[in-house]
């Protein structure tokens, strides 16, 4: 089995069309075989009936028992093959006439009465000693007008059947053999023809590189059977080249970020062995670092748990969340913050959610944590939560500056923080809201962002049927 899936796709279907007409040709040649002897061998038996009933007549019309035993030659010539038998004799008694070349023995069989017309079914078949089969068959019959009563016993050795036979098979099996070389041969040029366009596919796609993702495979010139093949192998480059590009400016993003903390800390600790300080102004230093070393620590640790939530066989611990108590602990929590900056929280929400309860707070802390950070000092951030159509959806708005189109469509990409602040060194690292997204994919959910011209800014998180607990 494995020698035979080790072979070409090319030889395996040649291989399988050679076999495939081989049964057809030998199917349909033992049937014609078949065929052909059964028509030779009802031929014979209706030829050595038709030859007995008119013995049956002639000896009734013109013959005497003295005239046949005088003249047995004349009855030689009237057999259809010079193997076959002919005898007549009395009932009970040896043959007075017997023209029997190769001395068979008769098998047992019943003569057919004076009355009753021969049939295929008195025939009694036998064989030669070199095995030519033979067909028997015996019938009274009454010699003049005195009523004498004779048993002819007739037999037709199908020597000439049995040749013919002979010569037929051999015919069938030559003519399968050139089928399935015929087959064979035609079917590798019409494969190797047929597998010219996936031949194709496969040098094209081998130019497929890092260097040179944008290849695609030619859709239009593949037959109708390859074409969904094309559009699948097509769809899964663009795949791959977004995935490539993303994972591109992710790493541009990824080292842009930790170079601003790493260079402050490098920074800092030169001036710093630049000349000798007090234990005061190294303590001073070394908090510093421990600030960016902690921004560090946010950094590594945001990235791994967007990596851990990339992986698509990751599962979620669910349990039932009441939306209000939860969305009331988050304000409490960041009371403190916003009352810093004069902004007001304020809570509506109603229902259950089926959520882990880690990931789901760290969702709404962090939309909670960008939008005291952008709203407008004095204005009021709002949490809610509302039953939809088939889900649940819980929002957090804030008043702020309004944010252009082409903005809202990146704010969920990772370390992406604005045209204005992107290559600034700010307390957010650009992963919170990517974080938000991960978390909602993984729970089967969206999340979305909207922004009125009056700058209120609206973040959706959407929970389906399955997560939802009206």
């Amino acid at each position: 089995m494995n020698i035979w899936r080790r072979q070409s796709l090319t030889a395996r279907v040649t291989v399988l069309f050679a076999l495939i007409a081989c049964a057809i040709v030998t199917s349909l040649g033992m049937y014609l075989y078949s065929s052909t002897r059964q028509a030779l061998e009802t031929r014979a038996d209706y030829s050595l009936i038709g030859r007995v009933e008119h013995f049956r007549r002639l000896l009734h019309d013109l013959y005497n028992v003295k005239q046949m035993e005088d003249r047995p030659a004349l009855f030689e010539t009237m057999l259809g093959s010079e193997q076959d038998v002919l005898m007549f004799a009395y009932p009970g008694q040896a043959p007075f006439v017997r023209v029997n070349p190769d001395n068979m023995t008769p098998p047992p069989m019943t003569p057919q009465n004076l009355n009753q017309p021969l049939q295929l079914g008195a025939l009694t078949p036998g064989a030669r000693g070199d095995g030519v089969r033979v067909r028997w068959v015996s019938a009274l019959a009454e010699v003049g007008s005195d009523g004498t009563t004779v048993v002819i016993t007739g037999a037709h050795v199908m020597t000439q059947e049995s040749h013919i036979l002979a010569r037929y098979y051999w015919q069938v099996m030559a003519a399968a053999a050139v089928s399935v070389l015929l087959t064979a041969l035609l079917g590798f040029v019409v494969l190797k023809r047929g597998f010219l366009p996936l031949q194709a596919m496969a040098e094209r796609a081998a130019e497929v590189s890092p260097t040179n993702i944008a290849i695609r495979l030619r859709e239009q010139d593949a037959p109708q059977e390859l074409r969904r093949l094309a559009v699948s192998f097509n769809a899964m480059l663009d795949r791959l080249a977004d995935g490539y590009e993303h994972l591109s400016q992710f790493s541009a993003d990824l080292a842009h970020e930790i170079r601003t903390p790493i260079g402050a800390l490098m920074g800092q600790t030169q001036v710093t062995l630049g000349k000798v300080r007090n234990a005061a102004e190294y303590q001073q230093v070394l908090e510093s670092n421990l600030e960016e070393l902690q921004r560090l620590s946010r950094i590594v640790e945001n990235i791994l748990f967007l990596a851990h939530t990339d992986h698509a066989g990751l599962t979620v611990e669910k349990t039932p969340l009441v939306l209000a108590d939860e969305l009331h602990k988050i304000a409490e929590y960041f009371e403190g913050v916003a009352e810093e900056r004069g902004i007001r929280l304020e809570v509506d929400a109603s229902g259950k959610v089926q959520a882990s309860p880690v990931m789901w707070r760290r969702a709404v802390s962090n939309l909670v944590v960008n939008a005291v950070r952008y709203a407008l000092p004095g204005s009021t951030v709002r949490l809610s939560a509302r039953a939809q159509a088939q889900g649940i959806q819980v929002d957090v708005e804030n008043q702020g500056d309004p944010i252009p189109q082409e903005q809202l469509d990146r704010l969920f990409d990772r370390f992406y923080r604005g045209d204005k602040s992107r290559s600034e060194y700010t307390e957010s690292n650009g992963l919170g809201l990517a974080i938000v997204r991960a978390i909602m994919l993984v729970h089967g959910g969206s999340a979305d962002v909207a922004c009125s011209n009056q700058g209120l800014i609206r973040f959706s998180l959407y929970f389906p049927d399955g997560a939802a607990r009206i």
